[in-house]
């Protein structure tokens, strides 16, 4: 069943290439097109098009669809084209001509983008509470190794003394703010496009700020050309976002690829957290963590995937962005997969201790050095040449002891200061607002 089909039948060709994997997708969109119908409906009914009678057996029977999919009950039959014609199916199978009347003054394509920005918005809450879980795990193990040394390297190269404590915090800022840039894709996304139609609004007197508020959306696209443009673009934004996140997730997994590698040799893993080789009985590879960072550069490559599949576009809906599903859907299991096995593995981390007394590493403590000069009152730049000239004689002469005391160095981490930024970030979201809207819908 098409809700477009007149007289004429598309190719079965035509079909079939043109639904292409769109039903897989549509189920994980299934309880978002009800709570959208449920929100049209009522609605309808304020303006005429419904009475309240009918809105209220239609909204009884799209609750019973939302439960039979909160059950796992609920199918799209095979000659049925999407979850929106399903769903409109089901109605019209229950309620004759009632069920007909769901359709007035919409377009599936304003429908698609309403389901579409439900999905985002409740993808986004589940990726905002695995990174939340990330964080506290990453700030937990920066206290608990804030006195464990380790060296600190640009370009590859020795530099200066840093610490697990500072190696796990700077992850842990991190994720504030990518959380910041989640926030922004966040508010872009919650608003409402229903009632733009096929992009050029209705003849009907809608009430688009009824729908607004029945569904908690924050606000809605006003001009309704731009709330069809709106999709692809809220995609984008959104895969930007999850970039970000996935870029942090992956450069810590190339740390800890480093890191457990013998010639470093800062940490290790118990064996049951390790993979081994089939010709070299000796191997435990860190295969977890090059899976993370294989599968958070994929993330990493989205949002230019999506720029690209909807580059010269002009406005209007375009079947283009059908695909756009099956690239951005996956991400979000895959991100928050990711951060799942990464948090297991880091809480079984095992870090060893006074890597810095091997001299091999004395040279890290050169900066050190100068600065103790300093404190003694020479100029910097003599203080830097003549350790420097030590160094090169041989002469070089060390301590092991270090004072950092400012804010973000080794001695006083602010992870405090961190946990507050990240709790105001996490506030900011206000997700019970949506909640609540959304239950009493259900509910009323």
């Amino acid at each position: 069943m098409k809700l477009w089909q007149k007289n004429t039948a598309s190719l079965k060709e035509v079909e079939k290439f043109t639904v292409g994997n769109d039903r897989d997708f549509d189920i994980q969109l299934a309880p978002f097109d009800v709570l959208g119908n449920i929100a049209h409906a009522k609605m309808l009914a304020t303006i005429g098009l419904l009475t309240n009678d009918e809105a209220e057996v239609l909204v009884r029977e799209l609750r019973s669809i939302y439960s039979s999919i909160q059950n796992s009950k609920f199918k799209i039959q095979n000659d049925v084209e999407d979850v929106h014609s399903q769903i409109e199916f089901l109605l019209t199978e229950k309620l004759g001509d009632v069920g007909k009347k769901i359709h007035s003054a919409r377009s599936r394509n304003d429908q698609v983008l309403v389901d579409l920005k439900l999905f985002l918005r409740s993808e986004i809450e589940q990726l905002v509470l695995t990174v939340q879980s990330f964080f506290e795990l990453l700030v937990e193990q920066s206290e608990k190794h804030k006195d464990d040394l380790l060296p600190g390297y640009t370009h590859l190269q020795l530099a200066m003394p840093s610490s697990f404590g500072l190696w796990f915090g700077a992850y842990a800022e991190s994720l504030v703010d990518d959380l910041i840039t989640v926030k922004a894709a966040y508010k872009i996304l919650n608003k409402n496009p229903l009632g733009s139609a096929a992009g050029y609004g209705s003849s009907f007197p809608i009430n688009r700020k009824l729908t607004t508020e029945l569904l908690g959306f924050d606000d809605l696209h006003y001009n309704v050309v731009y709330a069809q443009m709106s999709r692809g673009k809220t995609e984008r934004i959104v895969a930007s976002a999850l970039a970000n996140v996935a870029d942090t997730l992956a450069k810590l997994s190339m740390d800890v690829c480093l890191y457990i590698n013998q010639n470093f040799g800062f940490i290790s893993f118990p064996g049951e957290f390790t993979t081994g080789s089939s010709i070299m009985p000796h191997k435990k590879n860190p295969d977890v963590f090059e899976l993370i960072r294989s599968h958070c550069n994929q993330i990493k490559a989205l949002p230019n995937e999506i720029m690209m599949m909807t580059t010269n576009l002009p406005s209007g809906y375009h079947r283009d962005l059908q695909l756009l599903k099956e690239h951005l859907f996956p991400a979000f299991t895959m991100l928050k997969d990711c951060m799942s096995i990464a948090s297991l593995m880091l809480s079984n981390i095992e870090v060893k201790k006074d890597i810095l007394a091997d001299e091999k590493y004395k040279y890290l403590f050169s900066v050190e050095e100068v600065n103790k000069l300093v404190n003694e009152g020479i100029a910097f730049r003599d203080a830097y040449k003549k350790i420097g000239l030590d160094i090169e004689a041989y002469q070089f002469k060390y301590s092991t002891n270090i004072h950092h005391t400012h804010e973000g160095s080794i001695g006083n981490l602010m992870n405090d200061k961190i946990a507050a930024n990240m709790k105001t970030i996490l506030e900011s979201f206000h997700f019970e607002k949506y909640h609540a809207v959304i239950e009493k819908l259900l509910s009323n």
